[in-house]
């Protein structure tokens, strides 16, 4: 069983940067790709991005590309989500996620550990 908390969530300005991070407990993290996902208000949860097990493989949706990097250090169970240019679309829950598959899965269905969410809010 694995645990995800996010944090680093927070207020910040459009055109503004936050960085996100994951820490995994309770399994072997690099058993395991890393997805992002977010959620808005009243949208349904929607990927942002994937690492490889070993961090070689990055996927992105195409609204982030060129903003947002994941990144991974398997020592010491951490994924993270640096975000830059950020706009008030960006603005939601977003959630980091663990699959054991090697797909490079985009479908939320596919991740079976999921964090808690954290707070993402640009303003204009």
């Amino acid at each position: 069983q694995v645990q995800l908390v996010e944090s680093g969530g927070g207020l910040v300005q459009a055109g503004g940067s936050l960085r996100l991070s994951c820490i995994a407990s309770g399994g072997t993290f690099s058993r395991y790709a890393m997805g992002w996902f977010r959620q808005a208000p009243g949208k349904e949860r929607e990927f942002v991005g994937r690492v490889s097990r070993t961090g070689n493989k990055l996927y992105y949706r195409d609204s982030v590309k060129g903003r947002f990097t994941i990144s991974r250090n398997n020592a010491i169970a951490l994924v993270s989500l640096q975000m830059n240019s950020l706009q008030p679309e960006d603005t939601a829950v977003y959630y980091c996620a663990a699959d054991e598959g090697v797909s490079g899965s985009r479908s939320l269905n596919d991740y079976e550990y999921w964090g808690q969410g954290t707070q993402v809010t640009v303003s204009s």
